[in-house]
This record gives C-alpha cells, sequence and structure tokens, in this order.
C-alpha cells in the first residue's frame, strides 16, 4: 500500500511538474521554425519583367520616356550577428528610407526559436562567447517589438526619437530567461 501511494505521490508531482516546466521552458520551440521574407519599404523591385509571351501593344504614340529617378534607402550602420545563447547568423542594418523613417533590417537571419523573443537596440558593446549573454539589459536598451521570425529577411521601425549615436548593437534577446541568442555591433 505505501509503494501505491508514493507512486500516486510521484506523479501527481511529476505532472505539477511538466504543467508549470513545459509552458515556462516552451521546448518544442526548438524544433519549430517560422520563415518571415519581408522587402525592402521603398526600394525598387529587382525584376519588373513579365512572364507573359505575348509582345505588348500599343494603341498610341508612345512618349518620350523620361528618367526619373526614385529615391532609395540609404544605408547608414550595418554589423553581422554573432552567436551567443543558441547559433546565430544573419546581417543587420540601419535604412533611412525616403520618407524619413528608419528601420532597423535582418537579412539572411538564422536562428532558433524561443520564448519572447524581443529585437532590442542596445548601448552595451557586443561580447563574444558566454561573457556576452547578458549584458544587453545592463546599460539602456530599446525593444523594437517581437522576433517576426527565426529565419530570413525582416524589418523593424526605428522610432524617430531615438538617437543612435546611443545604442550601437543589436541583440536578438529572449525576454523569459534575459540571454541574447546572438547580437551585431552597428558600425
Amino acid at each position: 500500500m505505501r509503494k501505491r501511494t508514493a507512486g500516486i505521490a510521484a506523479a501527481a508531482v511529476a505532472v505539477v511538474v511538466a504543467a508549470v516546466a513545459l509552458p515556462l521552458f516552451q521546448p518544442w520551440r526548438l524544433a519549430t521554425d517560422k520563415v518571415v521574407d519581408e522587402a525592402v519599404p521603398g526600394a525598387v523591385p529587382i525584376s519588373t519583367t513579365s512572364s507573359s509571351t505575348t509582345p505588348p501593344t500599343v494603341s498610341v504614340e508612345p512618349k518620350q520616356p523620361t528618367l526619373q529617378r526614385t529615391p532609395q534607402p540609404r544605408l547608414l550602420l550595418t554589423g553581422k550577428l554573432i552567436t551567443h545563447e543558441h547559433r546565430t547568423s544573419g546581417t543587420v542594418s540601419v535604412l533611412a528610407l525616403p520618407d524619413g523613417s528608419r528601420i532597423l533590417r535582418i537579412e539572411n537571419l538564422d536562428t532558433s526559436d524561443g520564448p519572447d523573443l524581443k529585437v532590442w537596440l542596445s548601448d552595451a558593446q557586443v561580447v563574444p562567447g558566454r561573457a556576452g549573454w547578458h549584458v544587453f539589459d545592463d546599460g539602456k536598451y530599446r525593444s523594437l517589438g517581437s522576433l517576426k521570425g527565426n529565419h530570413g529577411n525582416q524589418n523593424y521601425a526605428i522610432p524617430r526619437d531615438l538617437n543612435l549615436d546611443t545604442y550601437r548593437s543589436v541583440a536578438i534577446w529572449c525576454d523569459r530567461f534575459n540571454v541574447s541568442f546572438g547580437a551585431a555591433a552597428l558600425t
């Protein structure tokens, strides 16, 4: 009878531990992926060719084309992501858009999925290895929002009032466990 009671108690404890640990750690996210492929806002498409094999028809006399230069995004800062808690790679750049706004662009991102991942601008220096895992919340930082996906290309709006001279690094930050998955120095 004692063994049965001990077995039931152990099973109850295991259920309670699993009920608390699974939502907290979300271990299944290590095996899930979300791919995002956003275009650069305001950029001219790479190709405007048609897949049609029929030649175009013209019903009026064509006018002489006028060349109008479309303003393009301007590169302000750039950096390369390094690995911290989870293997992370890709590039980051800060772009000034023709309308005066700025974005942080992450390209070719490859990292693990995780719970509560954020994209942060920080004043912390990027330190390789384990020593750099926890530095990004020590000083000034600004969240640009939740990470949209753990693979691909994505854009994050930078608030107009944010002084980029203060924030010189980017971190893929796990807010739940206060750890950087990966980071890049902006130069």
